[in-house]
């Protein structure tokens, strides 16, 4: 088992909410982590079990009598009208920490658990493997606020065990990441089917599922990328609001960030439409058909790649966390780019992502001016590349090898 940081946030959430909920896309890791940290104090039943499912449908109360608390409820999207009846039951018996529950991200369990659960729940997301988790330091990542105010002769020097080719091919779902003998193709196919079967369904009214498929692998193509809609919606031949739609229930079922421009007072000339990233860069690389190190190394597309990885990386470090990350980027209709802008501490962080091993104060000039733009509010100003240590770039401006630094 390897440690998850959201296992201390679950921990912390139980001691004031009568009861939580961990969303997250499939097979992220939602079922091992409660069964592994509290299989011992709580009582553990699957509602993906078709005859279980049926006993709850059929008798809702019977079926929380005989389960009662404190339980975890796995999937409990199968079956939302329990939350009606839980509700009542956490009304009667606000003791905090008995009520866990799974389920994968999707309209009908949010909708159901703002309906009955709010304030009573606290609702937590667990994505694929962070880069601080495959080191084997979940349960010590730091946190974003800790991390950014990090000072270099401070910095923690715990790295992961795996090259950037790995980190980039494999991802982080929890069984293709650490187990070498499955097999990546048949993983990452297996899981769209499932996805689009499964998942999609629910979500939306998709009657083309190879359209939809189609729309998947047109977003991967352009993970790290300004988003155009309506040039998305030409190339796979769908309306704008059609896509609009589909991209919303990737955003939901988090295949997909969307990391959306700053422009709070610094006028009119800087662009305004969202970035996408995906939140997995073993499917992302799949859809695009790159099977292969050399192939992702040489490639075209390994800068988006590279860059797709860091900002994933920093949601997860956030949602990990309990908090909403506070992400954003930087660019004029003139091309002058901030890959990455964090709001945290009062202060504006900048982050400028190379794929690069050779980083030299020209990499910076962006960096610095959007600095002298910015001026006090500026905090942290850094590029992460794949330089072998913490060095300054120049003044203010710090190089930061990506696996030591995304790692602690």
């Amino acid at each position: 088992m390897i440690p998850r940081t959201l296992e201390n946030t679950i921990r912390k959430a139980m001691r004031t909410f009568p009861a939580v909920v961990v969303t997250g896309p499939r097979q992220s890791g939602k079922t091992t982590l409660l069964q592994y940290g509290w299989g011992s104090s709580h009582r553990f039943v699957t509602l993906e079990d078709p005859d279980v499912r049926m006993r709850a449908q059929e008798d809702p109360r019977g079926f929380l009598d005989f389960h009662s608390p404190p339980v975890i409820l796995d999937e409990i999207q199968y079956v939302p009208e329990l939350l009606s009846y839980i509700k009542t039951m956490i009304d009667e018996d606000r003791r905090p920490g008995r009520w866990l529950f799974t389920g994968s991200q999707n309209f009908p369990l949010m909708h159901g658990i703002s309906q009955s659960l709010a304030g009573r729940a606290a609702v937590l997301c667990l994505l694929p493997f962070s880069l601080s988790e495959i080191a084997g330091r979940g349960l010590q990542s730091l946190d974003p606020a800790k991390l950014l105010k990090a000072k270099a002769d401070t910095f923690p020097t715990h790295k992961a065990k795996t090259s950037l080719a790995d980190w980039i091919l494999r991802g982080g779902y929890p069984e293709l990441c650490r187990d070498r003998k499955v097999d990546r193709q048949l993983w990452c196919s297996s899981y769209i089917a499932t996805y689009l079967e499964r998942d999609i369904r629910q979500l939306i009214n998709v009657t083309e599922l190879r359209a939809f498929e189609l729309f998947l692998r047109a977003c991967a193509a352009r993970t790290g990328q300004i988003l155009k809609l309506s040039e998305l919606a030409r190339d796979i031949g769908v309306s704008v609001p059609t896509t609009r739609r589909w991209l919303s229930a990737l955003e939901t079922s988090r295949q997909v960030y969307l990391l959306m421009p700053y422009y709070k007072s610094l006028g009119k000339r800087l662009v305004k439409s969202p970035k996408i990233y995906f939140l997995d860069t073993a499917l992302c690389t799949y859809l695009m058909g790159i099977h292969d190190s050399e192939v992702l190394l040489n490639g075209q597309s390994f800068g988006a790649l590279f860059e797709t990885a860091i900002v994933a990386d920093w949601v997860k470090r956030y949602l990990h966390g309990g908090y909403q990350p506070p992400l954003y980027y930087l660019r004029t209709r003139d091309g002058l780019e901030v890959d990455l802008l964090i709001e945290e501490c009062q202060k504006l962080n900048l982050l400028e992502i190379k794929a690069s091993m050779t980083l030299t104060p020209k990499h910076s000039q962006p960096l610095k001016l959007w600095r002298k733009q910015l001026g006090a509010r500026v905090g942290l100003t850094a590029l992460i590349g794949r330089v072998k240590k913490i060095e300054p770039l120049s003044r203010g401006i710090m190089a930061l090898p990506w696996n030591t630094y995304l790692s602690s």
